[in-house]
This record gives C-alpha cells, sequence and structure tokens, in this order.
C-alpha cells in the first residue's frame, strides 16, 4: 500500500460541472446545532436534492479511498454492535432500494423465485447475492480485500457515502449499533461503536445544550420522517480520510493536516451532506455521511460568500477553534481571506 496513494487528495465540487453544490453557513455564524430539515428540500441543486445517495464524476476516487482503508485493517473503519438481523435486513433493503430508484442506469435488484435477491452495480461490475433477510450470501466480479464481511460492508463499496446506524431499546435508550467510516474527520469508529448518542458527542465544542435534549435527538432521528442536515469545517487538503490514527509509514504531523501556511495557502470547506432515515417499524435509524470539498480560494472570490465565511470564523469560540483545528491559524486564516 503505497503512501502516495495514502495521502491522495479528492477534487473539489469545482472540478465538476454537475455535483451539488452546498454552502451551510449563510447564517454568518458558526453554529452547534441539530439543523435538521426536511429531506428532499430544494437547495438548488434539483434532482441530487432528492436523493439520499449522490454519485458524481469523483466515485473511482471515493471508492478507491474506501479500498484503500479497509485494506490497513477493516476493523479501524467497519464496527458493530448489537447490529441484529433484523435492523440489518432492514437497512439493506432501504439502501438498496434507494439506489436502485435514485439510479436505475446503475444499479438493479431483481428477486429470485426462491425470495433471495440479486443485486448488481454497473459502477463496480460487482453482483452481490442475498438470502430472503438480506444477508450477504456470495459475491461476484469483486478483487476486494479483504472479503466483504456483511451486506453493509459490500453496500458501503458501492457508494460515496459513510453509513452508521444507531438502534432504540424499548426503554428508550441508544446506542451506535453499525458505523462504515472510511472518511473520517478526526473521528473513529471504534471509539464510538455501542455508545449513545450523547457520549459519542460528548467532545464536540459547545455540544452541551444538545446533549441534554439526546434521547429526544435520537427519538425525533428515528420516528419523523427523513430528514438531511449539514456540518462544515476546514481543511489545509482534501484528503476524504483523516482518522485520528495515522497508518503505518506516515507521521501523525503529515496524517492530521490542518496547517494553514500563508505564503502557500490552501484553505477547503469540508462539507457533509447528512441524510437521516428513521425506520420505526425497526426501532433504529440510518445516517448517511456524504463529503464535499469547496475551494476557499474560489469561495473568497464571491464578495458575499468570502463575507459569510470570514464572519463563522470569527464567531467562532475559543472552545470551537481548538476542536476544529483552528486556533493556531485563526488569525492568518481570515487576513488571507481579506486579500481579494
Amino acid at each position: 500500500m503505497s503512501l502516495e496513494n495514502l495521502l491522495q487528495e479528492a477534487r473539489t465540487i469545482e472540478a465538476f460541472d454537475s455535483a451539488p453544490c452546498y454552502f451551510p453557513l449563510m447564517s454568518g455564524r458558526y453554529e452547534v446545532k441539530p439543523g435538521m430539515m426536511p429531506f428532499g428540500s430544494c437547495l438548488s441543486n434539483g434532482e441530487a436534492d432528492q436523493q439520499v445517495f449522490q454519485i458524481d464524476d469523483n466515485f473511482n476516487h471515493y471508492r478507491q479511498a474506501k479500498l484503500l482503508a479497509r485494506a490497513e485493517r477493516l476493523s479501524k473503519y467497519y464496527q458493530i454492535c448489537n447490529y441484529s438481523k433484523a435492523v440489518a435486513g432492514a437497512i439493506a433493503r432501504l439502501i438498496i432500494n434507494r439506489l436502485t430508484q435514485e439510479y436505475p442506469n446503475h444499479f438493479c435488484c431483481k428477486k429470485s423465485i426462491d425470495n433471495t435477491w440479486i443485486f448488481y452495480s454497473r459502477l463496480t461490475k460487482e453482483t452481490l447475492y442475498l438470502d430472503a433477510d438480506w444477508e450477504l450470501q456470495q459475491v461476484q466480479g469483486s478483487a476486494v480485500f479483504p472479503p466483504y464481511a456483511s451486506i453493509l460492508d459490500a453496500l458501503a463499496l458501492q457508494m460515496q457515502e459513510d453509513l452508521t446506524v444507531i438502534c432504540r431499546t424499548a426503554n428508550g435508550s441508544n446506542w451506535l449499533s453499525a458505523v462504515h467510516l472510511c472518511y473520517p474527520n478526526h473521528w473513529s469508529a471504534e471509539a464510538k461503536i455501542g455508545k449513545d448518542f450523547a457520549t459519542i458527542h460528548a467532545p464536540v465544542a459547545g455540544i452541551e445544550k444538545i446533549n441534554r435534549r439526546a434521547d429526544a435527538i435520537v427519538n425525533t432521528m428515528i420516528d419523523h420522517k427523513p430528514m438531511v442536515r449539514f456540518a462544515w469545517g476546514l481543511s489545509t487538503d482534501t484528503r476524504l480520510n483523516h482518522h485520528p490514527q495515522a497508518p503505518s509509514g506516515i507521521s501523525l504531523s503529515q496524517w492530521r493536516g490542518r496547517n494553514f501556511d500563508p505564503q502557500h495557502p490552501k484553505l477547503y470547506l469540508r462539507i457533509e451532506r447528512q441524510v437521516i432515515w428513521g425506520l420505526p417499524e425497526y426501532e433504529a435509524a440510518l445516517f448517511t455521511i456524504r463529503t464535499y470539498f469547496r475551494d476557499c480560494g474560489v469561495v473568497k472570490k464571491d464578495s458575499v460568500l468570502r463575507s459569510k465565511l470570514h464572519a463563522a470564523i470569527q464567531s467562532m469560540t475559543p472552545e470551537s477553534l481548538v476542536y476544529k483545528g483552528l486556533a493556531e491559524s485563526k488569525a492568518s486564516i481570515l487576513e488571507w481571506l481579506n486579500k481579494v
């Protein structure tokens, strides 16, 4: 596994004509809030706003990043905990139904006479054979190593999203039951699996008010109609994988990034589009994370966007600046943004 591949960067949305374009800081404030809106809300991206999964011309790079992550150590990026067969089947069915509805040219799924399923991806040329409970039985056309561990693992490699599943018990407690996170933004699947919403988010600066309503938020995720929300931060590269633990052979400082150099400025908005799809009959919800990058060198050419970004950074608390890795570079970033 070459270091060059591990450090390879994704292209920004400016490189594509058809990529969805989001700017979730039009308020000009950095805010820690649920910010959930109805799924399918018009955000000026046409059909893409109606899709759970967003596939674009960057697909091959995103898949390669997942393949490299899995090859490094699958358990570093994929974890399950008390993930029941019923929930796993319901999540697989939901994902397959959405993929085939949203991209009939890319995916198809056929039911066999014995109630088994055959799912085919024209993007990866892989055929997944599932039993009547939507469990993975066999794969054709795949040279993936290590072999797929489950249907969730296999489906995650057909898309550009990371996936998490949160579950709820009869008494109202909740836990992270599955996570496939090959594009981590400085957090770890192994550290979060099995924990409840409040514990998972405890390190987030400014989360205290939200965490006091953690159970109510999880209930909303599971019981309400599908929703979408956005999160954002700043990075000095466009590498998808920023796991807190560096791969073997790469120094932590090189791997971590977030080193803004005013002499050679590189700055990007790292934007996450997150879709929450509740399955109340299974006491669970699917939570998808789609990562995009926007070049701040392009953003700052737009006076409105530049002022919003400047104001949002300016509004960050000292604790948020530390959490987002901007404490040391805030002043130089703001100065650079002002230079048009």
